[in-house]
């Protein structure tokens, strides 16, 4: 058995990009329609995430309320922990008895510390933040965030609470695909709980009123980490996530998220590559009833290319063979490899078109007289023939 790479071009030309630059501290740019990081710049290194860290709180809190451990409409009480933050807040005091319901909005739409530890303290499995803090880093490893540790449930600055760039992308685009009903909240700009505190019930995250496709994520700022923003923007049918952290002020986070949004769907675009059940190419075959299997592709697929600078997209067929009969309709075979301009290398699954039993007799008999006349005759080559 060997590995194979038939080479390929397809032809979706013009491509090339601009490189970005930003003036964040570190950043990660994803394209969630086509699966593709477009930009990073420092973004597996873990930082301070400020408020940002609340989307994990979130997260959680919406799980509890998808497997039933909390109910939208249930009230919390709060704890004389929970209502001695300061800083963002819902101003919530011992006597309160708050819905989850409102509680989310607290935390989403008004960055509410105190909020985020009254849920913290709802799903502990002790009932203290520390404990619903390892929680959450339990839960962010499951969930491929390797560089994300959690000592509380807010964000307050604290020394080992850290998250990366890539790990808040991460998790951003699985809040918006595991919980669609609840992603507009994120779009909501202001949540005047109660009244009380008409000065904290706005939204802070810059890009919402913009008219440029944005509804959510959330903002963060400390001294410690700057100001930054986890983003989202939906144009057409292409969704942008963005991560940025390091910025010196609101104003600069605001630009700065503009800047990206607006370069992210105006410098790439969407090409499609193949529809499902579209042949690829062939792979030899091992012992079975044909020579030959086609590899196809499951789903139809895209890839996101970069507009400026003309030139094709290089693609190569991989795959380790001959494959040895049988084979089954819908296995995977091999993966068609393609490297973009710039932008990461992608990698599709191609399957068998359709099955491939395994030879009969004759088959069998002529293929082992094959080998041994590779083996033993004239020339004694000792790869079996790919046509074999």
């Amino acid at each position: 058995m060997r590995r194979l790479a038939l080479a390929a071009t397809l032809i979706l030309s013009p491509l090339g990009a601009h490189a970005f630059e930003t003036a964040a501290s570190a950043a990660y740019i994803y394209d969630q329609t086509t699966g593709t990081v477009l930009f990073e710049k420092n973004a597996r290194e873990p930082l301070p995430p400020a408020s940002m860290s609340k989307l994990m709180t979130i997260y959680m809190a919406f799980e509890a309320v998808a497997d039933g451990r909390l109910a939208i409409d249930e009230v919390l009480p709060v704890s004389s922990h929970a209502a001695s933050f300061g800083g963002s807040s819902m101003f919530l005091d011992t006597t309160d008895r708050v819905s989850v319901e409102d509680l989310l909005r607290g935390v989403i739409v008004v960055s509410g510390n105190d909020a985020s530890v009254v849920l913290a303290e709802a799903l502990s499995p002790d009932g203290t933040e520390a404990g619903f803090a390892r929680m959450m880093t339990d839960r962010a490893r499951q969930m491929g965030m390797t560089n994300s540790t959690f000592v509380n449930a807010s964000g307050w600055p604290a020394a080992g609470h850290r998250m990366s760039m890539r790990d808040l992308g991460i998790l951003a685009n699985r809040l918006i695909t595991d919980f669609p009903t609840f992603y507009p909240l994120f779009a909501e700009t202001e949540f005047p709980f109660d009244g009380r505190v008409p000065s904290n019930s706005s939204n802070r995250n810059p890009v919402l009123s913009m008219g440029i496709g944005a509804d959510g994520l959330k903002t963060g700022h400390t001294e410690e980490a700057g100001f930054g923003l986890v983003g989202s923007a939906k144009q057409g049918d292409r969704r942008v996530i963005f991560v940025i952290t390091g910025l010196e002020s609101r104003q600069a986070r605001a630009e700065e998220s503009t800047k990206i949004i607006n370069w992210a769907f105006r410098q790439f675009a969407e090409k499609e590559v193949a529809e499902a059940g579209t042949r690829i190419a062939s792979a030899d075959v091992w012992m079975g009833a044909s020579p030959t299997v086609g590899l196809t592709v499951a789903e139809d697929f895209s890839v996101l290319v970069p507009i400026l600078n003309e030139g094709d997209i290089a693609a190569q067929v991989v795959y380790n063979g001959p494959i040895e009969a049988p084979i089954v309709a819908g296995q995977q075979l091999g993966e068609l490899v393609i490297a973009l301009d710039e932008l990461p290398e992608k990698r599709i699954p191609l399957i068998a078109e359709s099955d491939v039993p395994r030879g009969g007799f004759s088959i069998r008999l002529r293929t082992a007289a094959l080998v041994l006349w590779q083996k033993f005759g004239p020339g004694g080559a000792t790869e079996v023939p790919e046509e074999a």
